[in-house]
């Protein structure tokens, strides 16, 4: 195995700790002083490793025996509203196990990967409420789905499960995509087209998606919303998170200076995630 590690102040703790939630590899640990931490992250290979650095900068060195304990036990299930389980167990026999104790629930299988999105973090457990709600809102109609920064694709692989028509995933993080590919063949949805692509240089289709989802960091939110604005089509819904409680006001100004707005704010923790629309359908269904 290898060590990928790199120095960062500790302000950026909380967006480490979201890029890599659900990696049982990763360790961040405090310096002396308090002012900055040490993020480590025990790689299978050094091709994983290497990706790592080009993506994050960093340094990479073999790992030594005495280092690495494995973790204690696997992530726990999570269960979303009455209708969604999400669990880190791949094998066919235990997941039918667990599919039949609880034969009401959606099974959805995330192993944690390096890639963001195992259901556990405060802004995925939060955008798949809401994808609940609006998927129960839109029942017997036929809705579509962008997953903007999908990571494992889960909130892509739920959408389908809940009802979803055409469903198009993308994330920046080439490793990213290739776990969403991965999930949405183990969760029998493999018709999500997944892609790599930059949301800022995204291009979305004239007739937009019913339903946008964007689980981004709040710098990325910002310069994404006039993207966001024209990927979402008239009457649709919006799911945004991602965001740091000390940025929302400025995550929401730049939303509505763009046409958008949001009628139910949720913060958790540290995190905030938001349900909204365009402005006008918005205030058109307050008239």
């Amino acid at each position: 195995m290898f060590v990928w590690s790199k120095l960062s102040a500790v302000k950026w703790m909380d967006a480490w700790e979201e890029r890599f939630c659900g990696n049982p590899n990763l360790v961040i640990e405090y310096l002396k002083g308090g002012k900055s931490i040490r993020i480590r992250l025990f790689c299978n290979t050094g091709k994983e490793a290497k990706a790592v650095v080009e993506q994050f900068g960093g340094s990479v060195r073999p790992m030594t025996g005495a280092e690495w304990n494995p973790p204690v036990a696997p992530p726990r299930p999570v269960k979303v509203r009455d209708i969604l389980l999400l669990t880190a167990e791949t094998r066919p026999q235990e997941i039918a196990a667990i599919q039949q104790n609880h034969p009401r629930r959606q099974i959805i299988s995330i192993p944690p990967e390096m890639a963001f999105g195992t259901g556990d973090h405060a802004t995925t457990s939060t955008c798949l409420r809401l994808l609940v709600d609006i998927a129960r809102e839109r029942k017997g109609s036929a809705w579509s789905v962008a997953d903007l920064g999908t990571g494992t694709g889960v909130l892509a692989i739920a959408a389908r499960k809940l009802g979803a028509g055409e469903t198009f995933a993308c994330d920046f993080d080439p490793f990213a995509v290739a776990a969403a590919g991965r999930n949405a063949i183990r969760n029998h949805t493999p018709e999500i087209l997944t892609k790599k692509q930059d949301v800022l240089h995204w291009r979305p289709r004239n007739k937009g998606y019913t339903l946008v989802m964007a689980n981004l960091f709040s710098s990325i939110l910002i310069e994404a919303w006039p993207v966001i604005a024209k990927a979402l089509a008239p009457g649709g819904d919006l799911i945004v998170s991602g965001i740091l409680a000390s940025q929302a006001w400025e995550v929401v100004t730049a939303a509505a200076s763009n046409g958008l707005g949001f009628t139910r704010v949720i913060t958790k923790g540290k995190w905030v995630s938001a349900r909204g629309g365009h402005l006008a359908d918005l205030i058109a269904a307050q008239a």
